[in-house]
């Protein structure tokens, strides 16, 4: 397998975390987007979108988009399970990584990409061509403070977002704690519980990936 990354991004991040929770490694190819990379004839003939990032098997099928790259290496690799070791614990973690990548992920793509000058007319990700919206990029902003109120009160009396049970939605979180500080957006003092959870997974030796 090879995984085609973007060490400065965040979502081929999620994909590096997850991989050394389970303590794998792959050959990795990074695609430099500064430098339209993804935009090259050879690597949009693997990933039409021209996104990272993207898994290519050993047969060649292409698997983009986060959630199913780590569901595939779930599937091939299940031991230490990031997606739920019961029903009820899998649903769980399904609702709260799809919630986070929402009102997170999203949430300071839309801030960002709406008042970054780099991103003129590449406010969506993709190949196709879209205006920057500044109330988006205003919107993005609120959505990221309420994200951390909302995840200060989950974790007053949460160890991590299902319970006592790291998973791949921690790591969606994680991640988009990080990614907040492209909009100049950290957690907040008074956000205890917050602070008190990422540092706990800032701990793990897979936050370095």
């Amino acid at each position: 397998m090879k995984l085609y990354d973007y060490a400065a991004a965040p979502n081929p991040r999620r994909v590096r975390i997850f991989l050394a929770e389970k303590n794998l490694e792959i050959e990795t190819i990074q695609i430099d987007i500064r430098n339209n990379e993804q935009k090259s004839e050879a690597f949009l003939k693997l990933s039409p979108l021209g996104e990272v990032p993207l898994l290519q098997l050993d047969d060649g099928t292409c698997i983009s988009q986060v959630n199913a790259i780590c569901r595939y290496i779930e599937e091939i690799h299940p031991e230490n399970p990031l997606f739920g070791r019961t029903a009820l614990e899998k649903a769980l973690v399904e609702s709260s990584n799809h919630q986070l990548n929402m009102n997170g992920i999203v949430a300071v793509t839309e801030g960002f990409r709406n008042s970054n000058p780099m991103f003129e007319g590449r406010a969506i990700a993709g190949p196709n061509s879209y205006a920057q919206i500044p109330a988006l990029a205003e919107r993005g902003l609120l959505r990221v403070d309420h994200l951390f109120r909302d995840l200060e009160a989950h974790f007053a009396a949460s160890e991590f977002i299902i319970g006592d049970y790291f998973s791949v939605a921690d790591i969606t979180a994680f991640v988009t704690m990080d990614f907040a500080g492209w909009i100049k957006k950290t957690i907040p003092e008074d956000c205890v519980n917050l602070q008190r959870w990422y540092d706990q997974v800032n701990a793990r030796p897979s936050s370095n990936a």
